[in-house]
């Protein structure tokens, strides 16, 4: 293979710079959206990556031009050698951060920042404690809320992602943002998306759009800022004047932000996953045991990279179940 060719690059020109790797398909909650009610199939432990696959495999990307790694699971946290996946990552050109639902993660503090994780994204799609055990099938409410406000007092750099469901908690979008009054946070509305398991239909969704009404109806024209999006960013931006947070939209749904996709995944099994809407996945585990080039592989599914949310491109296509019904559960994709 030549050195020069960008494996990581696309037919379409987008240039993968970021990879999310899923440690783990174990979570210790069961958020509805994420997890079917009958729970998942489990890959069998010699399955999944070890930690020296798993830096293998981030190696290879690094050297190919990934610059950010982010760890997802289930919930990484869980994973009992969590310590040396972080020192392993830590020691490559990497922004390393994590996402987690935050329920033990005050037992990782000191891990965290010895080795550079200082970005945090914390799963909470509730500020009531009934909803949150009613969509989370578990009593972790008031754990996952003090340690959000411990991570902010520590100096982590921390995201709070909200899964918008009407009729559910679209009444709280308001009560979220107010929390980046006092708090340096950004919270993070996300479109419900289709995935195996998770009853979505589009009635269940609250849009862009729709997150904007409620926000214009409670704050006047002059109190909302749009502020500069990130190149790459997934979301769009806004904070209210004078308040120390921020809040963005992630509308995967209604405005997707393909055009700009710089995304791969690596499930916990070690198969990559070139968009999270795809249903077609790459085995480069296997090949990494049978000690061959992975390059090739990562090739070949990076080129193959759909235009638009894995071929979906119409929201009627959204729509299709047979279209999603294919992918995985989120739980076992990553977060």
């Amino acid at each position: 293979m030549k050195e020069d060719k960008n494996i990581l690059q696309d037919s379409f020109g987008r240039n993968h710079a970021y990879l999310r790797i899923s440690l783990i398909e174990r979570c210790n909650l069961r958020c509805t959206y994420c997890m079917p009610e009958e729970g998942v199939k489990l890959s069998p432990k010699s399955h999944l990556m070890t930690y020296e696959e798993i830096y293998d495999i981030a190696k290879t990307f690094v050297k190919h031009g990934v610059t950010k790694i982010r760890l997802t699971g289930g919930e990484p946290l869980i994973r009992k050698d969590i310590p040396i996946i972080l020192e392993k990552l830590a020691t490559l050109p990497v922004e390393l951060s994590i996402t987690s639902n935050a329920v033990i993660i005050d037992k990782f503090i000191d891990v965290l920042k010895a080795n550079g994780v200082n970005k945090i994204n914390v799963s909470l799609d509730s500020l009531n404690e009934v909803k949150f055990q009613h969509i989370t099938r578990r009593h972790e409410f008031k754990k996952v809320y003090n340690n959000i406000l411990l991570l902010v007092n520590e100096g982590f750099k921390v995201k709070v992602n909200a899964v918008l469901m009407k009729g559910f908690n679209d009444n709280e979008i308001i009560d979220f943002i107010n929390l980046t009054k006092d708090l340096p946070i950004s919270v993070r509305f996300i479109e419900f998306m289709p995935f195996d398991g998770n009853k979505w239909d589009m009635s269940k969704m609250v849009s862009y759009a729709e997150v904007m009404e409620y926000v214009q109806t409670s704050f006047s024209k002059e109190q909302i800022e749009r502020l500069k999006d990130a190149p790459n960013d997934t979301s769009k931006n806004y904070k209210i004047k004078g308040y120390k947070g921020s809040f963005a939209i992630i509308s995967s749904v209604t405005n997707p932000f393909c055009d700009s996709c710089n995304r791969l995944r690596l499930t916990a099994n070690g198969q990559l996953k070139n968009c999270l809407f795809s249903a077609t996945e790459s085995d480069l585990l296997t090949t990494l045991r049978e000690g061959k080039s992975i390059e090739p592989i990562i090739q070949k599914a990076v080129g193959a990279k759909l235009k638009i949310r894995g071929g979906m491109d119409t929201l009627e296509k959204l729509q299709e179940p047979k279209l999603h019904n294919n992918n995985r559960s989120m739980i076992t994709i990553g977060g």
